[in-house]
């Protein structure tokens, strides 16, 4: 059986084995042991801070393989971010240059450093082993922070953003970089991505030209990857999609790649999850349907994938299954349907 709970400590060696594997754009789990040791233990007082509104909290779970004991994937969400230092990004509009005597008229797409999206939730650090992204698996995964959210509203913000993996080659070059980025830092795109990765974004945004940029004057092949993601991304950025995100023409400062944004009442999974009472017996799986389905703790949170057939008020879990998830019969489980 897999499902997501809390990471751990112990949890690091499997951590860093994923960031190794994830390949260059995936600034939120840089393969640094330190800079993870980090992250876990600022998840763990994350679930142990009493919290009446979002603030510097950031909580972050695994995807475990509850026979082997094997971890498969991880993800996370920053309660708010930009509290304590500027949160960047750009922001694409649009610049009209017009002149009826010269029969004139251009429209041209400007960049313009925003920053817009402070104090919104952030989904980030997702990622999924090859030999765990079997059907359903993913769905589990990126989708199980709504059952968190949903259960703990006062921890998060009105908004829930998610900045998107920008293209770049199997080398790790980044075509946004090099037309934009490099021209204010004689470094490479990698060295930026450690930086980043280490917590510093803001040091290395708040160099870069305060001015608005018209696109135009990019390389066309960084005019091309603006708001694009990259193709291992493309998965993720579907399911998000299905959930009610939209790209509202904001991008990363560094890869280009788009940021996607819903309010967080609005969100699929969160819109319509709810909670019913557990029985133990065997399930009608002829009947039931594919559904998300999580405890209603937060240190000890679970949540896991199965076929269900709930009843208005009621689901019946099977034995194997209500132990997974440490819930016994009469708990309370939040549940939603995929």
């Amino acid at each position: 059986m897999r499902l997501i709970r809390p990471i751990r400590l112990d949890d690091l060696d499997a951590l860093l084995g994923m960031a190794q594997t994830a390949g260059a754009g995936f600034t939120s789990l840089p393969p640094q042991r330190d800079t993870l040791r980090a992250k876990i233990e600022r998840s763990l007082e994350s679930f142990a801070d009493p919290v009446e509104r979002p603030g510097h909290q950031r909580y972050m779970f695994v995807l475990e393989e509850t026979t082997s004991g094997e971890i498969g994937g991880c993800c996370a969400v920053e309660a708010a971010c930009g509290l304590d230092e500027p949160f960047y990004n750009y922001h694409v509009g649009l610049t009209v240059h017009a002149s009826r005597t010269l029969g004139v008229y251009a429209r041209v797409p400007t960049l313009y450093l925003s920053n817009d999206l402070t104090g919104a939730s952030v989904l980030c650090s997702l990622y999924l082993s090859p030999r765990f992204r079997s059907e359903g698996i993913g769905h589990l995964l990126s989708k199980s922070r709504f059952l968190f959210i949903a259960g703990f509203r006062e921890r998060f913000a009105d908004k829930i953003i998610a900045e998107m993996r920008g293209v770049s080659d199997e080398s790790g070059r980044s075509p946004f970089w090099e037309g934009l980025g490099r021209h204010f830092f004689s470094i490479e795109y990698g060295d930026a991505e450690h930086i980043v990765g280490q917590g510093n974004k803001a040091c290395i945004a708040e160099l870069m030209p305060k001015h608005p940029i018209y696109t135009v004057l990019l390389p066309q092949e960084a005019q091309q990857v603006l708001g694009q993601v990259h193709p291992q991304t493309k998965p993720a950025l579907r399911l998000l999609e299905q959930e009610g995100f939209r790209y509202q023409h904001y991008v990363d400062i560094f890869d280009g790649g788009p940021v996607v944004e819903a309010p967080t009442g609005a969100v699929r999974s969160i819109r319509r999850s709810r909670v019913v009472r557990v029985q133990i017996g065997t399930p009608d799986r002829d009947g039931g349907s594919a559904h998300l389905i999580s405890n209603l703790s937060l240190g000890e949170f679970r949540c896991a994938l199965a076929t269900l057939a709930p009843q208005r008020d009621r689901v019946t879990l099977d034995a194997a299954l209500a132990q997974a998830l440490r819930l016994e019969a009469g708990d309370g489980a939040r549940i939603v349907a995929l």
